[in-house]
This record gives C-alpha cells, sequence and structure tokens, in this order.
C-alpha cells in the first residue's frame, strides 16, 4: 500500500513512513506526522542516518541475539555503521540476512578477516598523489579528492581505510592547491571528483570548485563520481541539477550494483540529471552473494539503459583489508559478460575491470572470442559457439610509426574541419561570409564592369 502522490513526485510507502514516525519517536521529536517533502530532504535524511544496532532493530522491526551483537559491535568500533532512513527502507526485513541491500550496508564479522594479500590501499593511490587530495595516476587525467565525507558507509568501500576517519572536508585552500597543480600541468585534459561524495558537499562548494576548474583552458571535461542516486537520491535537487549544468561538458558516473536499488525515487534523480543534458555511465563493483548472477546482472543493466545511464565499469573487487568475504573468482565475471555480449544491446555491456593492485590502472578483462589467426586469416568465435573466419587482405602496406609526422601520408589535421567554405545559399546564410549575393559567371552587367 503506497501514499497517493501528486504528480512526477516520487512515492513514499508505508514503510518508509513507519520508519520516519519511529525516528521521530526516537529523537523524541512531537511531530505524529511526517510529510513527503520532510522524508525527502536530504538533509532531513542525513540528520537521521542511522548509527547504531538499537535503531536498526527498531526501524526494521528486527532483534539480533545477544551473541550477534557482540560481534557487530566489534566490527562497527573499526569499520562504523552509517545508513540512510531511504536506503534502509529497501531492506527485505522478512529476509534481511540474503537482502542485498542489507549486506552492501549493514556490518558484518567477516569484515574483520584480514589475509595475507589485502592491503590497506590496493590502487596505490597515496603513493601516486602528488599534493594532498590529488591522484595523478593516468596522463590526462587526475582524481581530485574533494571530501571525505558519503552519504553512508557502503561495506564494500575500495578506500575503507578511510572509513574510520573523522568525516573532513578539505577546505578552499587545500582544494586550491590541487587546481593550482591542475593548472601547471597542461596535459590534464580531465578532471574526476571524488571523495567520499562530492555531491555531499553544499551546493555553493560544488559550484566553487567547478567554476574554478572550467576556468582552465586545457581541462576539456569534467566527471563527477557519486552514490546519491543509489543511496540518497533527494540530494538530487533541482537546484543541484542547474548548478552542475552550468560548467558543461559535465559527465557523471553513479554506482548501482542491484536492480533492487533503481526505485521511483532515484529514477526521479537519473530523470532531472539525464534531461539537464548531463551524460551518466554506472560503475558496478562484483560482489559475492550480492549480484554476482547472470540474471541479475542483466536486469540492471536493462534498468538502467531505460533510465539513461549507461554501463561503463563492472569491477572486480578490490583487495581491501575486510573484503575478502564479497570478492568473486575472475571467472565469474566473465561468465556475466559471456551472458550479456551479443545477449543485449551493445551499449547494455560494461567493460569488466581489474583495478590492478599497486596502482597499475584498470586492466579490462572480457572473454576471448579471437581462437587463432594466420598471416591472412583470422579464426573468430561468436556469442552462440559458431565459429567463423575473418579474411585479412593479401595486400596491405603497413605505415610504421616513426615519429616523422612531417613525411606521414595520413592527414594529421587534428582540428575540427573548416565549416566556413561554405557554397551557394549557405555561403549568403552563413554570417562569416561577406558575400551579400551570387552572380552568374556570364551576366553583362558585370562584365562590364570589368571591361
Amino acid at each position: 500500500m503506497t501514499l497517493r502522490r501528486e504528480f512526477n513526485v516520487p512515492i513514499y510507502t508505508a514503510k518508509q513512513q513507519k520508519i520516519a514516525k519511529e525516528i521521530n519517536s526516537i529523537v523524541k521529536n512531537n511531530d505524529s506526522e511526517i510529510s513527503i517533502s520532510n522524508w525527502k530532504n536530504w538533509k532531513w535524511q542525513i540528520n537521521h542516518t542511522i548509527r547504531d544496532i538499537n535503531t536498526f532493530e527498531k526501524l526494521l522491526d528486527i532483534k539480533f541475539t545477544h551473541k550477534k551483537r557482540k560481534i557487530l559491535e566489534l566490527t562497527m568500533a573499526k569499520f562504523p555503521l552509517s545508513i540512510t532512513p531511504y536506503f534502509l527502507s529497501l531492506i527485505n526485513k522478512e529476509d534481511y540476512e540474503n537482502d542485498p541491500i542489507f549486506k552492501q550496508s549493514f556490518p558484518s564479522s567477516s569484515e574483520l578477516k584480514v589475509n595475507k594479500y589485502d592491503m590497506k590501499d590496493p590502487l596505490a593511490e597515496d603513493q601516486d598523489c602528488p599534493i594532498p587530495g590529488l591522484t595523478h595516476r593516468y596522463p590526462d587525467r587526475v582524481l581530485l579528492h574533494v571530501s571525505n565525507v558519503c552519504a553512508m558507509y557502503c561495506r564494500h568501500c575500495t578506500r575503507k581505510r578511510k572509513v574510520g576517519d573523522i568525516d573532513s572536508i578539505p577546505g578552499k585552500k587545500e582544494i586550491s592547491k590541487c587546481i593550482k597543480y591542475i593548472r601547471n600541468t597542461p596535459i590534464i585534459r580531465d578532471v574526476l571528483l571524488s571523495g567520499g561524495d562530492p555531491l555531499m558537499l553544499s551546493d555553493e562548494y560544488v559550484d566553487w570548485i567547478l567554476f574554478e576548474l572550467r576556468k582552465i583552458p586545457h581541462v576539456e571535461v569534467i566527471r563527477i563520481g557519486t552514490r546519491t542516486p543509489v543511496v540518497l537520491p533527494y540530494r538530487i535537487t533541482n537546484d543541484l541539477v542547474q548548478i552542475i549544468k552550468k560548467y558543461h561538458p559535465i559527465w557523471l558516473n553513479t554506482h548501482f550494483n542491484h536492480p533492487r536499488e533503481i526505485t521511483s525515487s532515484s529514477k526521479e534523480a537519473l530523470r532531472k540529471i539525464a534531461d539537464a543534458g548531463i551524460p551518466m555511465g554506472n560503475q558496478s563493483v562484483l560482489l559475492a552473494d550480492v549480484n554476482d548472477c547472470p540474471r541479475i546482472m542483466k536486469r540492471l543493466v536493462h534498468r538502467l539503459v531505460q533510465n539513461r545511464v549507461r554501463p561503463y565499469y563492472l569491477y572486480q573487487c578490490d583487495l581491501t583489508e575486510g573484503l575478502s568475504h564479497f570478492r568473486t573468482p575472475v571467472g565469474k565475471g566473465s561468465e556475466i559478460l559471456e551472458s550479456l555480449i551479443g545477449h543485449t544491446s551493445g551499449f547494455c555491456v560494461p567493460t569488466y575491470v581489474i583495478d590492478a593492485p599497486g596502482g597499475g590502472g584498470k586492466i579490462p578483462v572480457m572473454p576471448t572470442y579471437l581462437i587463432s589467426w594466420s598471416t591472412n586469416k583470422v579464426v573468430l568465435r561468436n556469442y552462440e559457439g559458431i565459429i567463423t573466419t575473418y579474411k585479412e587482405p593479401d595486400s596491405y602496406n603497413p605505415i610504421f610509426c616513426e615519429r616523422n609526422c612531417q613525411d606521414c601520408k595520413l592527414q594529421l589535421k587534428l582540428e575540427e574541419a573548416e565549416e566556413s567554405k561554405a557554397i551557394g545559399i549557405g555561403k549568403l546564410l552563413n554570417d562569416f561570409d561577406k558575400e551579400i549575393s551570387l552572380v552568374p559567371n556570364d551576366n553583362e552587367r558585370i562584365n562590364r564592369r570589368d571591361n
């Protein structure tokens, strides 16, 4: 049963209403009712984040055993609990231990297990920081850490080493140093805002960061990595979208891991972003007992593209401490790719990658479709297992690149094509052309002028 709603306004369920009322009772709020405007207020959601077991039990009407609570408390001493009321409301309390929302948001004793190959910083982000707050790993792009604050603590976070830190937001002084580095490094054309979650900053701070980056001539693209459309969709307000829209081209990557995370509220958030002309990609993490199933992932990518989000990456779970229970064999990811390639639209298929330990970057891992090759023929298989051949050219004059660009046969005109060389009526319509009329060559009057 759901409450009535106005046109184009996401409903909130009776379950969400009950949770909100319980929260009011816990914080001794005298309001007997919770309005939809309060539930959809992202700051209200953050102010009422669930951080302790007692509140969690009361809101979901479940009870952990004494032994279970003791184990959970040990885990939370290192990796705290933090979940928004919205995301908590998605948990199926009838089977919560197997629920994908629960597993991603609630502590597990398995997080305290550290294997010998686990690492605090498996991607060596801290080592690739020329200055604090900036990771420069790839030649033409950087990752700018603008916040350590997230809407919630995801149990599979690759930056789990920072989860226990005191929430902090770098000030303008620290961010300005990073922006100065970007300004003084012309090779950088792409800046990714990350954290934490950049969209947990105030509208004004987001505006300032984007404004400063957009002033740098060689920064072609700005990207924002955020999980707010998943765990706090109400953060995507009209005001925030209008701020981001001012600084196009902006790309936004979000992080849906399971089809159940795509709700009426998340769809509304994605609609606002897409309608503002902001292209979206999704980065999922392959998680054992959460989404390690071809049917689940196929449903997820279909729901994503239905909401104008392109599946971008499927990550193999990193070798971060406390994540061993989430890891699958690499073969599971390959199996999922096999179930997608050829079986659904090409733009539904993410790139399956392993983010190499030690800072080696993202390495694509794809099923093998090239079976063999000779000097003029390759043998291929398709998604059905059909084996076929592709005949290569008998004569091909290769271009051996010695960086001698002046003698290269290819047209090395790398800039956009010139549009000003219009002819005919188009020449008169173009404001940049000085012609005001078209005169035939044999016009007698014009010929008299020439004589």
